[in-house]
């Protein structure tokens, strides 16, 4: 268990989200399970590095397929290796994505193109006029924040996820006895809300947060650690650190408590996948979700490092056979537990990479993506928003190397998402300060 420290100086919301918790009997609890039509949960995957979306997503038809070979030269994928996508003639996914074309033909995904930061929408004039373009475009860490806290600059300092729960916790979390928002890839902005903290576990390990040696030193450690907590020191940012610490031991007893209560996950998981343990971990919490007394619950997980800048077909197709039966396994965990039209999924990444290959076939730092929702309440088996028109300085390129000018907006693909999760549209300016910029602040395919 790691407890988050990027809230530091929000003290107040620390003291305040400081009050410890104890523990119940989760046997009683979990016989008193709540009824999944009450619960709701968001699971975000981050591809970190910026997953080539061209090379996952791909046009299918003679002349779209014709043109998209031409230009990716090297990088091309066959077309007969490519998997169709039934409710999507014209498309068809990397060959390493078969779980995900069966979740996409069965309806339970889909697809959302070309979507990237945007203060609000844009054209390849304005860009290149420079007017009103979000900050550090093509950089991977201000990219991953501007992401996560769906906000035109790095600089803002908490994520759409944190403010979430600053809106909704004491509506549908009341007797919470963990956070909204749990992470089991680290400490990370989307997580960090004004009044809110998330709890950060390992995955595999949830009771981290105390002593692994022999159980006499363990005990001994844990004592002295736990009564260091006790002592005022008089120092703010010492209190903060001690009120993190304090609820990583107490976020633990109960996370460990819970899980050891139920029986274990029939589905099965693929072996020696970082992803795919991330999300059995998951899978494991949302299991307890009447023993944690949660009705709304968000998770944070991510994968990486797709930052292909040489031997893009090699480092990408590995990554992307891990994410495919990952998130399948992950799905089939939500259908075992009843909660598939209850928990949705979705891809988030710095961005997308460039159209046209570098020398080292790799490619180069881009902006639109391509990304994928997945779910039992995802409206499947469609595109939502507006594919790209492929060609080098053409329309949708910001350049000359196909770097795609979004065409929708991250915040309005956050602003859907938290929608479906509970916010109503009195609350999304709160959340989304610059949602009024675009017309649409639903894109409906949730």
């Amino acid at each position: 268990m790691r407890p988050t420290r990027r809230s530091f100086v929000r003290c107040a919301s620390l003291a305040a989200a400081g009050n410890a918790i104890g523990l119940r009997p989760f046997g009683a609890l979990n016989a008193l399970a709540q009824s999944a039509s009450g619960y709701k949960a968001l699971v975000c995957v981050f591809l970190y590095g910026g997953n080539d979306a061209n090379n996952t997503f791909i046009p299918f038809d003679t002349t779209g397929y014709g043109n998209y070979s031409q230009i990716r030269g090297p990088l091309a994928i066959a077309q007969n290796q490519l998997l169709p996508l039934t409710p999507l003639p014209n498309f068809a996914l990397n060959p390493n994505l078969p779980d995900i074309q069966k979740l996409f033909n069965s309806n339970n995904a889909a697809i959302v193109a070309n979507v990237g930061t945007l203060v609000a929408p844009t054209t390849r004039a304005q860009f290149l006029a420079n007017q009103s373009l979000p900050t550090n475009l093509f950089s991977h860490p201000d990219q991953q924040l501007e992401w996560q806290n769906a906000s035109q600059s790095g600089a803002t300092p908490t994520g759409w996820a944190g403010r979430i729960a600053d809106t909704l916790n004491s509506t549908y979390n009341p007797n919470g006895l963990v956070p909204m928002i749990t992470s089991v890839a680290g400490d990370t902005l989307f997580c960090n809300g004004t009044a809110s903290t998330p709890v950060s576990v390992s995955p595999g390990n949830l009771g981290a947060a105390s002593c692994s040696e022999s159980t006499t030193e363990c005990g001994a450690r844990l004592a002295t650690a736990q009564a260091l907590l006790t002592f005022d020191t008089g120092l703010t940012l010492v209190q903060a650190d001690d009120t993190i610490t304090s609820n990583a031991y107490n976020y633990s007893k109960v996370l460990t408590a819970a899980t050891a209560s139920v029986p274990a996950l029939q589905t099965v998981f693929p072996a020696n996948n970082g992803l795919a343990a991330q999300l059995k971990q998951i899978a494991q919490i949302i299991q307890v979700r009447a023993a944690l007394g949660v009705n709304r619950q968000i998770f944070f997980a991510g994968i990486g490092n797709f930052d292909t800048h040489s031997n893009q077909l090699t480092l990408q197709n590995a990554l992307l056979a891990q994410i495919s039966p990952a998130l399948a396994a992950f799905y089939q965990a939500t259908q075992e537990l009843g909660v598939a039209s209850d928990v949705t999924s979705f891809t988030m990444s710095d961005f997308s990479r460039t159209f046209q290959p570098n020398s080292n076939t790799g490619t180069d730092h881009a902006w639109g993506s391509h990304h994928f929702v997945i779910g039992g309440a995802v409206n499947g088996g469609k595109m939502y928003g507006t594919f790209p028109t492929l060609a080098l300085a053409g329309p949708d390129d910001s350049g000359s190397n196909g770097r795609w000018v979004p065409t929708t907006g991250a915040v309005q693909y956050a602003a859907t998402l938290a929608q479906w999760f509970g916010v109503s549209t009195a609350q999304l300016p709160s959340i989304f300060p610059n949602i009024g910029s675009f017309a649409a602040n639903n894109l409906g395919f949730v």
